[in-house]
């Protein structure tokens, strides 16, 4: 947002800053001439297309002059002191030499109009957005809720995305251009909630694909921009304190906490200790009374506490942006943000499982305790001189997510009745850095972009636990019966369990594409072709190790009665003892590479005045390799290679200036991530499973197609229909193995033979003025936007039971819906949101175990602001998920669409609470003054 005037601010002037855009493609015009009609002052758009004027406070009239274009003179712009407005421009080629020179006439307002028109018409591909106004009017706190907002989107976990239907591994996203690496170990999958929602600029969800875009995605190419160039320095900070209805000021538990927990640090407490061997070979070949002084060295901190009343949610940043303008004639600007996020949370939760003959297997009672912490940071500095523009991108961000679960309930199966204990940190990073340019080459236009990027991101879990306590199911009301701890004898197993591990993935990848404007017929056309190079590399190790009775013959069995805090205390580690066994697997590590290479070519042709076709093909050549090892120890490394040919066009004939009709059709693929082919396998405590990877499976190969409606009846509103179809060729889908038992799932991925899935879109965003011309009419806007899928998997030679069925993670429907209510000078604002996505498959069955299912939930959201002391101040008053139903995961048991009570099967239940939150923000103008 960098122009070529004065940038400085002045307490008594104002600011004028917009884009130029063309009014028929959306490309950005550089070099506009900018003109403020009876001053000296003036601007000419940079490498953006945009400029800044800085102006004495008044009404003024602007004139804008290019080659090529008619000139445009915008009347009634008001600059107003110490505030900045903007003022966006789309200018026209003359239809004839003789209107060259006829000037165009129209107001402030009627301009901001036609150019919001102009942007929302000239997208070639069909996709949905959010802004970050729209942002800031949610109670939306991270990347992950506000997507849930956008039309055809939903979410899984508050930080999986599904879009259309299609779960997270059909869709790929992008931060500042660089592809973002997958944050989990075990799905494709990006954890959104890694990125405030205030550090974001602008996020689009693109559903059809073009040529310049990367194939990997059927469902969406989600783009993440943050914030870049401030129009003026400032320096802003913003303070939060949140109530959950189920947590806050209750009593909080969890095993031992390091002394930096709150700064999402582990200070060293979870740390195996540095005299344990590094691999299993040499620690199980040593005589037991070496395992014993080893073992010793093991922190004792299985101990639960209480730790008090949990706090209030605390959330905290701090944003400095400068804009400055250089001696050289360049300009240089930077915005630089830190946030913190703290929350304790409270999550009760049911968890069951029934064998093959519908038989309860077990029944537990989990209540769940969440400590997080958050922290992240964005460093954006940008130059732009003439025709060039550099800028270097950075984001930071680390989630420390702390879940300790406190477990009662019978194992069936086992005839036990059990006590467990689990504690699980999860550590994850970010690191993402960004070099990009922008260069007008030539006279006729030429441009260059260009991106080079690294990033790192990281998944820790130190010293997950696991601890479990039982006594037969014929004395639970027996208080004289002890529990007694499930410490094995020989081998260690998953019910007394330590687990640690660590996932690194670091990517390198650059891009270049080049635009080269020309003409046919008059009319004005676009050749763009470049290319994309994204080399990936991980890192994955585990190590499984657990108690074992030191002599099964001579064990004293009073400790296994003793409290978590006891238990495994330094002097129990002895003879007639216990002592550590390690379990660890030549399956649990594994290193893989991923290298692809893109190139594309594509074409934007304006045919005539209304038709468009931005059409072409990319290439993508992609390598994967794992070295890993089978469990006999056997090293195994497994190569693969697929090229493709990518078509794709989009096709948008202008019906009039407010509406346009759409038609898509690209290839795209689905590539198997490098865990899913890795033959490890991770147990997780809390669902009694375990997840194995296939090294058979084969990408996928997506055909889309996609007919859309739309029509821009006013400023902000919109109203579109879409039709869409996809044909699938081996989709990737999870699986439960048909050999596991309730107390012992695995679960693993599989290729189905083909699948089709299809639906509409509806859209609509619609002021209320229509009602009445009432100013609680007038600033009223009611949004909503409704999908409904329907898709079948084709099972023939893959199970006898079913011929068809849903796609894993569809929702046959998604809705969002809302009103927003904002005074003209944006002093109130109110806004009231509604969320429902339909049941999906979450987990595949067999014959004889049906399918899991998520159930569909109403969340309704609600805010209000208020703007103080001098419009600087804002106050806003958020209340999340008011309705806090609960999580519901079942099989079916009945032929009904979605979740019956009593009838169906309940696997898994959780409730999260309503989240009330007030935030306080302050925005300081650190501008010099002359």
């Amino acid at each position: 947002m960098l122009g070529i005037s004065n940038v400085f601010a002045q307490g008594n002037t104002g600011k004028v800053t917009g884009k130029l855009t063309d009014k028929k493609t959306g490309e950005v015009l550089i070099g506009v001439t900018v003109l403020v009609q009876n001053t000296a002052k003036g601007a000419v758009t940079d490498v953006e297309g945009r400029f800044l004027l800085q102006l004495d406070p008044g009404t003024y009239t602007l004139d804008f002059k290019y080659m090529g274009y008619q000139t445009k003179s915008i009347s009634e712009v008001q600059v107003k002191p110490g505030q900045v407005t903007n003022l966006d421009v789309a200018l026209d080629e003359p239809k004839s030499k003789e209107l060259q020179e006829v000037v165009i006439r129209g107001s402030y307002k009627q301009e901001s109009i036609n150019a919001l028109y102009a942007a929302q018409k000239n997208n070639p591909s069909i996709s949905s957005g959010i802004s970050a106004e729209s942002i800031k009017r949610s109670p939306d706190r991270s990347t992950g809720e506000v997507l849930k907002r956008v039309s055809g989107a939903s979410i899984q976990d508050n930080k999986y995305i599904i879009v259309r239907g299609l779960n997270d591994r059909y869709n790929t996203a992008t931060i500042n251009n660089a592809v973002l690496p997958s944050t989990e170990p075990d799905r494709k999958a990006f954890s959104f909630d890694i990125i405030p929602s205030n550090l974001i600029d602008n996020i689009t969800i693109n559903k059809t694909a073009s040529p310049d875009m990367p194939a990997d995605f059927s469902g969406g190419f989600i783009q993440v921009v943050t914030k870049d160039i401030p129009a003026e320095s400032f320096l802003s900070f913003s303070a939060g304190l949140g109530y959950n209805s189920q947590s806050t000021f209750k009593d909080i538990q969890g095993m031992k906490r390091g002394g930096m927990d709150w700064l999402g640090f582990d200070d060293g407490t979870r740390k195996m200790p540095s005299s344990f061997p590094s691999s299993r070979s040499k620690y199980v070949a040593r005589p037991n009374a070496e395992k014993i002084a080893i073992s010793k060295d093991f922190k004792n901190n299985y101990g639960v506490s209480s730790f008090g009343n949990a706090l209030p949610n605390m959330n905290y940043q701090l944003t400095w942006g400068s804009r400055s303008r250089l001696k050289n004639g360049g300009s240089f600007g930077s915005i630089i943000s830190l946030t913190y996020r703290n929350a304790e949370n409270i999550n009760p939760s049911t968890r069951t499982d029934f064998d093959n003959e519908k038989v309860r297997s077990y029944n537990f009672s989990d209540k769940i305790y969440k400590y997080n912490t958050s922290l992240g940071a964005i460093a954006n500095f940008t130059y732009i001189k003439g025709n060039n523009k550099v800028s270097f991108k950075n984001i930071v961000n680390r989630i420390f997510d702390n879940v300790y679960i406190y477990r009662e309930g019978t194992n069936v199966d086992a005839n036990q009745a059990i006590i467990g204990h689990g504690q699980d940190l999860t550590e994850k990073s970010l690191v993402n850095s960004q070099l990009e340019g922008s260069h007008k080459l030539n006279k006729k236009d030429w441009k260059l972009d260009w991106n080079l990027n690294y990033s790192l991101s990281d998944r820790n879990q130190p010293d997950l636990k696991v601890l479990t306590y039982s006594k037969p199911l014929s004395e639970v009301d027996d208080p004289s019966v002890p529990y007694k701890a499930q410490v094995p004898v020989g081998t260690a197993n998953r019910n007394v369990f330590r687990f640690y591990s660590v996932l690194q993935d670091n990517s390198f990848g650059g891009s270049a594409q080049f635009s080269i404007p020309f003409t046919i017929a008059n009319n004005k056309q676009l050749l763009k072709f470049g290319g994309q190079k994204l080399y990936k590399t991980r890192m994955f190790s585990a190590r499984a190790l657990g108690y074992i009775k030191e002599n099964f013959s001579a064990t004293d069995e009073s400790l296994l009665s003793l409290p978590p805090d006891r238990i495994f205390a330094p002097e129990n580690m002895r003879e007639n003892g216990f002592m550590v066994d390690e379990i660890t697997n030549s399956t649990d590590k594994y290193d893989a590479t991923s290298d692809l290479m893109a190139g594309f070519i594509m074409f934007d042709n304006k045919i005539a005045d209304k038709l468009r076709i931005v059409w072409g093909a990319r290439g993508e050549s992609y390598y994967q390799y794992i070295k890993t090892s089978d469990p006999s120890g056997k090293r195994i490394r497994q190569t693969t290679t697929w090229f493709d040919i990518l078509p794709s066009a989009n096709i948008t004939y202008s019906l009039n200036a407010k509406s346009n009709l759409r038609l898509s059709g690209s290839q795209t693929v689905s590539r198997p991530e490098l865990r899913e082919l890795a033959g490890f396998a991770f147990y997780d405590f809390v669902t009694y499973s375990s997840l194995l990877g296939n090294p058979y499976l084969k990408r996928a190969k997506i055909t889309n197609l996609d007919l859309r409606y739309e029509i821009y009846p006013g400023v902000g509103e919109a109203i579109t229909a879409s039709l869409f179809y996809k044909r699938f060729k081996d989709p990737i889908e999870q699986k439960v193995d048909p050999g596991s038992t309730p107390n012992r799932r695995e679960t693993t991925f599989q290729n189905a033979p083909s699948a089709e899935s299809y639906g509409f879109e509806i859209e609509l965003r619609k002021k209320l003025d229509f009602i009445s011309q009432d100013p609680i009419f007038s600033n009223t806007t009611f949004f909503t936007n409704f999908s409904l899928i329907q898709s079948a998997v084709n099972l023939t030679g893959v199970t006898t039971d079913v011929t068809n069925r849903a796609l894993q993670g569809q929702s046959p429907y998604l809705v969002n819906a809302g009103l927003q209510w904002l005074t003209p000078d944006s002093d109130w604002g109110l806004s009231v949101l509604y969320n429902r996505v339909g049941h999906r498959i979450s987990l595949l069955g067999f014959p004889g175990y049906a399918d899991i299912y998520e159930n569909g939930r109403d969340i309704l959201d609600f805010q209000i602001s208020k703007k103080v002391i001098k419009s600087k101040g804002e106050l806003r008053l958020n209340v999340s998920d008011l309705l806090n139903q609960a999580a519901i995961f079942y099989q079916n048991g009945d032929d009904r669409k979605r979740y019956t009570e009593g009838v169906d099967q309940v696997i898994n239940s959780v409730k999260f609470g309503t989240n009330v939150s007030l935030t306080f923000s302050y925005q300081f103008n650190t501008g010099k003054k002359k």
